[in-house]
């Protein structure tokens, strides 16, 4: 079951919308789906129908209502690929994190209190990692995630435990990049990587050229593996 929910800013100064899948019963956990560049389109919201199916409740938050709400486009079309990435210079990451905070807020609230995990794609990735280290979410998982080299400082607050997908043929994170991660976070106890070798960015995606089945179903296949240790 679906539905489209509104949710209050932190500040109480605004609210935005968000995606609901609820599965059939009693939740075992919610989670927030952290969009990429592309909005709350069909692939992320087919995202939280499959959580849900799965026994989750899964909430996707409109992270770029301030620039642009209700914003849907496709990576394979040319212009709504131009104007993804128009969108993602214009974003306030550190806004993005206090209407996640506020998303895990009403989350926690509509599952009596229980746990609440994060996963985010592309950008949802890098946020879902900043997640892990500025929000009280539970577990998080980010996808291909991008510049996360640049946010090391950051690793000593992360407290709960995170889970990276790095495809090693990502060509918006170059192998320099996905060293660093590994150089500054396999030691960490609370982080967890896996790499996907051949694979590019955007492996995982629902819908569209981008996506490698096999690939896919693994990183997939692990993701509920965490979720299940993590969440329930």
């Amino acid at each position: 079951m679906s539905d489209t929910v509104t949710i209050s800013t932190l500040d109480g100064t605004g609210s935005f919308s968000a995606y609901l899948a609820r599965p059939h019963g009693e939740p075992k956990a919610a989670i927030v789906v952290i969009q990429e560049i592309f909005g709350v389109n069909a692939g992320i919201r087919r995202k939280c129908d499959k959580l849900a199916e799965e026994g989750y409740l899964a909430l996707a938050p409109d992270l770029f209502w301030r620039l642009e709400p209700g914003v849907e486009l496709d990576n394979d079309i040319a212009q709504e690929l131009e104007t993804a990435l128009c969108l993602m210079g214009k974003f306030d990451q550190d806004s993005g994190i206090s209407d996640i905070q506020a998303s895990i807020n009403a989350a926690r609230i509509m599952v009596d209190g229980g746990k609440v995990g994060c996963v985010g794609y592309c950008l949802g990735g890098r946020l879902a990692f900043m997640s892990a280290a500025r929000t009280d979410v539970d577990a998080s998982v980010g996808y291909y995630g991008v510049g996360i080299d640049g946010l090391l400082g950051e690793k000593d607050a992360i407290a709960n435990p995170i889970l990276l997908h790095i495809p090693t043929a990502d060509g918006y994170v170059p192998a320099d990049t996905q060293r660093a991660m590994h150089e500054g976070l396999d030691d960490h106890e609370k982080v967890t990587l896996h790499d996907y070798e051949g694979l590019d960015h955007g492996f995982a995606t629902e819908f569209g050229e981008r996506r490698d089945e096999a690939g896919a179903q693994l990183a997939d296949s692990r993701t509920a593996e965490f979720f299940e240790k993590y969440l329930t």
